[in-house]
């Protein structure tokens, strides 16, 4: 398993407590997504804004995906896993109320594909991606959503169509299915079998917390990495 990462005080105090300017749109996305600047004191850095007025309205999740962004990251905080970027809530971002999360600086021309085809060493983080999106109920995990920082550690992005009730995983990462789950891993998601951390269950509701309880339960009891037996849960476009 990866190291854990602890979350820098600079990333939180930025992130939470910084000047938001907006520097660009980054058109990749259906829904608007933002490049800012966040400046605290002498310190700045970059952050990715994603604001609720930017979201386009979906018949299968309600308005306000940015809360699901965060509980991507207080879910891969609480299981000690550092795979998602820091990611906050702001209500005073310049076009109101959405998530702000720290930018991975690294080689975006870089994704899932291209890791798992040139970099075995990163396969068991990338399983351990597939795991996290079994467990979030990932609807969304297309291959450009996986990145590797310049530091060489790799990342997940873009969790806004997470944590349905409804099972909904749509993931590129098919290639570690039905393998063991190694038993570290186990040992990290079995306490959300019986608890949910309370500032994760805040941003869901009573039905999705309780499907992600069976969801771990399941895991628990199969010990392998799920498969897909219709060979139809993919994203599109793939990348």
């Amino acid at each position: 398993m990866a190291s854990e990462r602890t979350v820098p005080a600079r990333e939180l105090t930025l992130l939470n407590e910084g000047r938001v300017e907006l520097l660009g749109r980054i058109m990749s996305g259906s829904n608007a997504t933002f490049l800012v600047e966040l400046s605290c004191a002498d310190d700045s850095a970059w952050a990715v804004y994603k604001p609720e007025a930017g979201e386009r309205p979906l018949a299968d999740f309600d308005a306000g995906l940015y809360r699901r962004e965060r509980a991507a990251y207080l879910l891969s905080e609480a299981l000690g896993w550092g795979l998602v970027p820091a990611t906050v809530v702001r209500t005073d971002a310049p076009l109101g109320v959405g998530s702000l999360q720290w930018f991975i600086e690294g080689e975006h021309e870089e994704h899932y594909f291209t890791l798992y085809a040139d970099a075995p060493e990163t396969h068991a983080e990338l399983a351990r991606i597939a795991l996290f999106d079994y467990v979030a109920n990932n609807t969304d995990r297309k291959s450009g959503h996986v990145l590797r920082g310049a530091d060489g550690r790799i990342w997940g992005i873009d969790h806004g169509l997470c944590f349905s009730a409804a099972f909904k995983l749509r993931t590129v990462i098919w290639d570690f299915a039905g393998e063991p789950i190694p038993e570290a891993l186990l040992e990290d998601i079995a306490p959300l079998a019986a608890d949910i951390p309370a500032g994760l269950a805040e941003l869901l509701d009573h039905a999705e917390a309780v499907a992600l309880q069976r969801r771990v339960q399941r895991l628990l009891q199969e010990r392998v990495l799920p498969v897909d037996r219709t060979g139809m849960r993919y994203p599109w476009p793939l990348v």
